[in-house]
């Protein structure tokens, strides 16, 4: 039996600019995406019984039609007969419903890891075409490396590659609901936005003062506004005087940006509460994605 075990890496966006609703119920954004060390693994065998058979080390998460790994699943099943049996495994760490795109890149592993268990073949594009019947992050889940998101930002222009970025990730044991925080967005008044075109100067320069002071997420005015006690937490980090703090996707995942590991390492032993996830994490580069990958025959 021929077994693979995927690395799912998690993924911030530096920046969020939501430009309006489109026609069809979904929000233009121009987003810029970056994978982080932090990853689930995604573990795909061939089950010689007909069915998807998918469990997970977390218990909350639902294994069922409901999961966007067992989704990619049926997805491939429908679309390649010789796929009959799938058994799939997922050992989570990155924090469910946490705006870090943790079901979308588990679903990418199996569109990945699967095409080479059963030598479909697939390019990246035709991969990429399969993702995008999923949902907006799993195409970027796919190569996550540093990308240009736009349209529901499913569409993705590779861009120069970040520089290494230590940051502390701080999952609250709070609930949010993205479907609330893009309908709030047209409610409230958007001060400040984010500069993409200069985060982007300085990822070519290796510049991160001038990337931190122009980093964002328009988001962040929504779901602050629903959730108050986010925004409290987020004010309460930022007057520590640490670096940059935001907010990644919709939430609640707050992100603190250290000079160094070192740094970061010690940042997050003040940020231990009771019921937070805290994760010292790093943007990830081409390197990591050339290991991501176990194949067992």
């Amino acid at each position: 039996m021929r077994k693979i075990i995927c690395k799912a890496y998690g993924k911030i966006n530096l920046t969020l600019d939501v430009l309006g609703k489109r026609a069809d119920g979904y929000h233009e954004v121009v987003t810029l995406l970056q994978g982080i060390s932090l990853h689930d693994d995604v573990y795909l065998a061939q089950e010689d019984e007909e069915g998807i058979y998918l469990t997970c080390n977390w218990a909350e998460l639902s294994t069922g039609a409901e999961n966007l790994a067992y989704q990619a699943a049926q997805l491939l099943k429908a679309n390649f007969p010789q796929i009959s049996g799938l058994r799939i495994h997922l050992t989570k760490r990155i924090p469910i419903a946490a705006g870090l795109a943790g079901g979308s890149t588990d679903a990418a592993a199996v569109l990945w890891g699967a095409n080479h268990l059963y030598k479909l073949h697939l390019s990246p594009e035709e991969l990429v075409e399969l993702g995008s019947e999923l949902g907006s992050d799993v195409p970027f889940c796919l190569y996550p490396l540093t990308a240009i998101g736009t349209g529901r930002g499913e569409r993705l222009e590779p861009c120069c590659p970040c520089p290494e970025l230590w940051l502390v990730l701080l999952k609250p044991p709070l609930k949010v609901s993205t479907r609330k925080v893009y309908k709030h967005l047209a409610q409230v008044q958007l001060r400040k936005r984010p500069e993409i075109n200069k985060v982007l100067h300085g990822l070519q320069t290796g510049n991160k003062e001038q990337i931190y002071a122009h980093m964002g997420n328009v988001l962040e005015h929504a779901t602050f506004a629903l959730y108050p006690q986010l925004k409290e937490w987020a004010q309460q980090i930022a007057e520590l005087d640490v670096g940059k703090v935001m907010m990644s996707g919709s939430g609640p995942s707050l992100l603190v940006f250290g000079e160094d590991e070192k740094v970061a390492a010690k940042l997050a032993t003040s940020f231990q509460k009771p019921g937070w996830q805290v994760e010292v994490v790093r943007t990830i580069n081409s390197r990591d994605l050339r290991g991501r990958m176990i194949i067992d025959e």
